[in-house]
C-alpha cells in the first residue's frame, strides 16, 4: 500500500489539463487582456467614430485569437496547473485575468 501511494501521486501530478478547459481559460483571458485596451481607444475617439472602430476592433480579436489559440492551449496543457486554469476560466475583469496567470 505505502508503494502505491507515491505511484498515484506521481502519476496525478503528470496528468495533463483538458483541452476543452485551456481553450476556455485562453479565450476568456484574451478577451479580458485585448477589450481592456481597446475600449480605453474606442472610447478616445469621436462618438460618431466608435461603432466603425469596435467593428474594426472585433475583427483583429478574432483574428488574433485565431491565429494563437493552439499555442496558448499547448502552453496551458503542458503547465498542469489546474488552479490556474479554473483561475483563468472564473476571471470576469482583466486584472482578475492577469492575477491568474501570475
Amino acid at each position: 500500500m505505502h508503494r502505491i501511494i507515491p505511484v498515484l501521486l506521481a502519476i496525478l501530478a503528470g496528468c495533463r489539463v483538458d483541452a476543452q478547459q485551456c481553450d476556455q481559460a485562453c479565450r476568456n483571458v484574451a478577451e479580458l487582456l485585448y477589450w481592456k485596451g481597446a475600449d480605453k481607444e474606442i472610447a478616445a475617439v469621436p462618438a460618431d467614430q466608435r461603432d466603425a472602430l469596435r467593428k474594426q476592433r472585433l475583427g483583429e480579436f478574432a483574428t488574433k485569437v485565431a491565429s494563437g489559440i493552439e499555442g496558448c492551449i499547448l502552453r496551458c496543457q503542458s503547465a498542469r496547473d489546474q488552479d490556474a486554469v479554473d483561475c483563468m476560466i472564473a476571471a470576469k475583469t482583466p486584472d482578475q485575468a492577469q492575477a491568474c496567470t501570475k
